[in-house]
Order: C-alpha cells, then sequence, then structure tokens
C-alpha cells in the first residue's frame, strides 16, 4: 500500500497570537487569529484527532489514524496538516512515516482562549 508523505514547513503560531475571548478591547488582528484557530476545529474528523492524540502517552503515526477515525490515508492526512498548520500538533519524521501529537503548549493556550474566570456574565 502506498502512503503520501506530507511535506510541510514549519506550522504557524496562530496558537500564540490568540488573546482570550473575555479580553477587553480584542484587536481585528487577534479576533482574525482565534477565527483561524475555531476554523481548523469547526470538522468533527480534526477534533476527534486532538482527542485521539491526547488520550496517548506517545506521538502516534498519521497512518495509525485511519482505522479509529474510518478515514481513508489522504483525508487522514489532509485533516492532520490543517491541525499542524494552526499549530495544535507537533510532528516526528521517523523515515518516510510523521508521528503526530498534541502540542501541549499549544493546547494550554487554546484552553484559555474560552476563560471567562473574574468576568461578570448576565
Amino acid at each position: 500500500m502506498s502512503r503520501t508523505t506530507l511535506t510541510m514547513a514549519e506550522p504557524a503560531s496562530a496558537v500564540a497570537c490568540c488573546a482570550p475571548i473575555a479580553t477587553a478591547g480584542l484587536t481585528d488582528d487577534e479576533a482574525q487569529a482565534t477565527a483561524r484557530l475555531f476554523k481548523a476545529l469547526a470538522d468533527p474528523a480534526r477534533v476527534r484527532i486532538l482527542n485521539l492524540l491526547a488520550t496517548q502517552a506517545a506521538p502516534v503515526c498519521g497512518c495509525d489514524l485511519e482505522e479509529p477515525l474510518g478515514l481513508a490515508q489522504s483525508t487522514v492526512s489532509f485533516h492532520l496538516k490543517k491541525l499542524w498548520d494552526a499549530g495544535l500538533l507537533d510532528r516526528q519524521k521517523r523515515g518516510v512515516w510523521a508521528y503526530w501529537s498534541l502540542n501541549h503548549e499549544a493546547a494550554l493556550r487554546l484552553s484559555g482562549v474560552l476563560r471567562f474566570e473574574g468576568k461578570e456574565r448576565s
């Protein structure tokens, strides 16, 4: 079985740019960066990929995501690239294979985007 190898530059730091939603005076740039992040997460397959990777102790080969997701290799690669571009994943090359893991720094920043502590709500 032939597998496509992803060729990618370094990921964008979209997650690094996102300000918490409850921040007063969110700039246009911050709003656009946050929207790009949410766009990367706006697909159930990508959310499932994050879930699968977040529950693993070690990086996972992209080829091992096909069966649990019920998706073709090319579709899994497409979604991995979207998450990588958003800065949510780390990638290790091992020969011709790519092993993926959740970028924990990005996950911490992501959790802060929707933080509303200390803010009054009506």
